[in-house]
């Protein structure tokens, strides 16, 4: 679907569009030729992002940047309205995410405010957005910025983990009610790998070997996404696509074979998941 939304044009609309991967997808969909409305919190970085895209703008469209708190309601309705009033939404991308360290019993701050942004803010981009797309009845696509945390689910950080795990439920939802709505609009999970964005930059001042740019992982997501894929899990230089499949594929096994939680990290099955990775590393 996401070729047929560029061919059809109209308005592309991303939130935490101020910086690393939103930021180069923003780009990204204004050399495609659509006009672009970045949504991040006001400040010089989204003032930046805007004034260096805008060059990139074709005859006709625009970029612009529109100040936008996804925990709030009202700026994700009035988002909305200046998105519409620009044209028809061809891409929706809920980018916008923070991270908070959490533990399953303590840190409840923390956990509120990744709720309220990495999930809620997707809950309301789509809720403000997702109904007018549908009237419009024109060719779409919903991005979701998920994690890799959201699916294999690795211990350090449950707060985190749970919104990310459900983004990826909510957007397999959006995706069958729309395929039964026999609406044109495509949802797409978009799974970032080890990727040097400005947030890990403040900590690692050079790029990690193991990191993609987010060039590069926003170029590998479009590509997928312009295939049809619904679930994105994008590389990086350490953890290729056989590997995310296995240690997937390991995780949804606990389930059915009734093993301890994250029995990847727990001691008595240690040897047992290197065993499995490597044996699937060798056929791959």
């Amino acid at each position: 679907m996401y070729e047929q939304a560029i061919k059809e044009g109209g308005v592309a609309v991303v939130t935490g569009a101020a910086s690393g991967v939103g930021r180069v997808a923003a780009q990204r969909f204004a050399e495609a030729g659509l006009s672009v409305i970045l949504a991040d919190l006001p400040g010089e970085p989204l003032d930046e992002a805007v004034a260096e895209i805008g060059t990139l703008a074709s005859d006709g469209a625009q970029v612009i940047g529109v100040p936008t708190d996804v925990t709030s309601d009202a700026d994700i309705a009035a988002l909305a309205d200046r998105a519409f009033a620009m044209g028809p939404v061809a891409v929706l991308m809920n980018n916008a995410g923070i991270g908070r360290r959490t533990t399953a019993w303590d840190q409840m701050e923390h956990w509120q405010q990744m709720l309220d942004v990495n999930l809620m803010g997707v809950l309301r981009g789509v809720h403000a957005f997702v109904p007018r797309m549908i009237a419009a009845n024109r060719p779409a696509v919903v991005i979701n910025t998920g994690s890799k945390q959201g699916i294999t689910t690795p211990p350090g950080n449950p707060g985190y983990n749970v919104t990310k795990a459900a983004i990826k439920v909510l957007s397999e939802q959006l995706a069958h009610e729309l395929r039964e709505a026999e609406a044109p609009i495509s949802v797409h999970l978009f799974v970032p790998g080890f990727t040097y964005t400005g947030m890990i930059a403040a900590f690692m001042p050079e790029k990690p070997a193991a990191a993609w740019t987010s060039a590069q992982t926003v170029d590998h997501f479009i590509a997928r996404m312009a295939e049809g894929d619904f679930y994105i899990l994008c590389p990086d230089n350490d953890v290729d696509e056989t590997r995310d499949r296995l240690r997937a594929a390991w995780a949804a096994a606990d389930v059915i074979e009734n093993r301890p939680p994250l029995s990847r990290w727990h001691p008595d099955y240690a040897e047992a998941f290197a065993a499995y990775e490597a044996a699937g590393r060798d056929k791959g």
